[in-house]
């Protein structure tokens, strides 16, 4: 694996009430808060009860300032061994499994924004840049998390393969069916954010996501996109399917 295991300790309730309430009290996700929500940026270890317990009790609405302010971009996620991958790992989208995406033909990465090299990439292409894997914990807005594994391309070396200005505020992601998300430029540079290539030691398949998805476990699962098509660097705030729906949260904003 390309990180070892994190060794802060987990977040607890005392160590952000000061900006619980210093911050403005807007609703989260429409006032509910997931097994998830802390976790996504601060690296939380979920692992334990405790972990659960404190994550749950912590917070009840948050605040993207407050992410914005506990994100630290050399801080990681935990990582776990072999033995911990979950069997069978769960589907999740925000569409049935029998509406899974097929790879086109045609497939090609597209970049665009700012970037000095806007040629697209193919599948050959990316899997000629250098490679890290990583055993993480996926954590489901709606509440349940599995551990699973993952191999691809860090994005911070994509970046800059293609020459994008890493000054510019966000980094937004298209899929085959549309899904955008977009994530800012810290986050996109983390070292544990991948463009994942396989999932437990295999080339992903349409499921999972081929031929290419964004894996990024500092945050909650919905924004580590799958079938992936293109790829823009913006200093405007692109949104995404469900940020433009009022989930939006990630640090930077």
């Amino acid at each position: 694996m390309m990180l070892e295991k994190r060794r802060k300790p987990v977040i607890t309730p005392d160590d952000i009430r000061a900006d619980l309430d210093r911050f403005s009290r807007r609703a989260f996700l429409r006032g509910s808060l997931s097994l998830g929500g802390l976790a996504m940026l601060t690296g939380c270890n979920l692992s334990t009860d405790s972990g659960v317990d404190a994550a749950l009790k912590a917070i009840l609405r948050f605040d993207d300032k407050i992410q914005a302010k506990l994100f630290d971009p050399a801080r990681l996620a935990q990582t776990y061994p072999a033995s911990a991958i979950t069997e069978p790992f769960r589907f999740n989208a925000y569409y049935p499994d029998w509406q899974v995406r097929g790879v086109p033909d045609d497939w090609r990465l597209e970049v665009a924004g700012q970037v000095t090299d806007k040629k697209a990439w193919t599948l050959d292409a990316l899997q000629s840049l250098p490679q890290e894997s990583q055993i993480t914990r996926h954590i489901c807005i709606e509440g349940w998390s599995q551990v699973g594994q993952w191999r691809g391309v860090p994005l911070a070396v994509f970046l800059r393969k293609i020459g994008a200005d890493t000054r510019a505020k966000y980094v937004k992601f298209t899929c085959f069916d549309d899904y955008t998300t977009s994530i800012d430029m810290a986050s996109a540079l983390h070292p544990q954010t991948i463009l994942a290539l396989e999932f437990v030691g295999k080339p992903l398949t349409p499921e999972w996501g081929a031929p290419v998805r964004l894996r990024i476990p500092t945050k909650l699962g919905f924004k580590s996109a799958k079938n992936l098509r293109a790829i823009e660097v913006t200093n405007s705030f692109a949104g995404g399917y469900w940020e433009n729906q009022g989930y939006d949260w990630f640090a930077g904003v």
